[in-house]
């Protein structure tokens, strides 16, 4: 069982997300909270497997929150729920350690696929969130794409595999698979890459794939 926290201080926001995840049998919301202190807290008291946090909140943002849970809560994934009036905060919520993005009004398959993804090891962002991730902190695209492929290049050609099946949104156990590998090979290739490359986590990876080309070109 996926257990989940759930922050955001819109209560009708909540319960649709809420809803959502209950459609999955293997997922469970644990906590909910109205704002970015009292996620913390209710983080820390029941050890969820993700939390969910909205971008804005009261008392403390999700983005503060997030950076207080990669110091407290290592092993909680953080999802950022954003909308699309909020460019602005996807670079500096790169930083904070989040393991996903998704956009509060986008498919609700999404939100369950992201949460699955997390907690197997992969970076989840939303077709859509990912597209505009790349436009905002693109401006000079082709400047941007050259350099992507100059940090990949000292990459063997297993590792670039990985780092495209990483951008394509697998987990570890996926792309083991894909490759006919072990699970903790996938994991070395995938812990090598970020050591080398100095990124702080799969997200970061993900856009760098993005950028180099090693995955399809995404929807507007």
């Amino acid at each position: 069982m996926i257990r989940v926290l759930l922050a955001d201080d819109e209560a009708l926001l909540r319960a649709g997300v809420r809803a959502v995840l209950g459609s999955d049998p293997g997922i469970e919301v644990v906590a909910e909270a109205a704002d970015g202190r009292e996620a913390v807290a209710l983080t820390l008291a029941h050890r969820p497997d993700v939390a969910l946090l909205d971008v804005r909140m009261p008392r403390l943002d999700g983005l503060a929150a997030a950076e207080e849970l990669r110091r407290a809560a290592p092993d909680t994934a953080v999802v950022m729920l954003t909308t699309f009036s909020e460019d602005e905060y996807i670079e500096r919520a790169l930083g904070c350690g989040a393991a996903g993005f998704l956009l509060k009004s986008g498919d609700p398959r999404e939100l369950v696929s992201g949460v699955r993804a997390v907690t197997e090891g992969a970076a989840f962002l939303s077709p859509v969130i990912a597209r505009r991730v790349i436009d905002r902190l693109g401006a000079d695209r082709l400047a941007r794409g050259a350099a992507a492929r100059a940090a990949l290049e000292p990459l063997t050609g297993r590792e670039r595999e990985v780092v495209a099946l990483v951008g394509a949104g697998l987990s570890n156990a996926e792309i083991a698979a894909r490759l006919h590998v072990v699970e903790s090979t996938v994991k070395a290739h995938v812990s090598a890459v970020l050591g080398r490359s100095g990124l702080r986590n799969r997200v970061r990876l993900a856009v760098l794939a993005y950028e180099a080309g090693l995955v399809p070109d995404l929807p507007r």
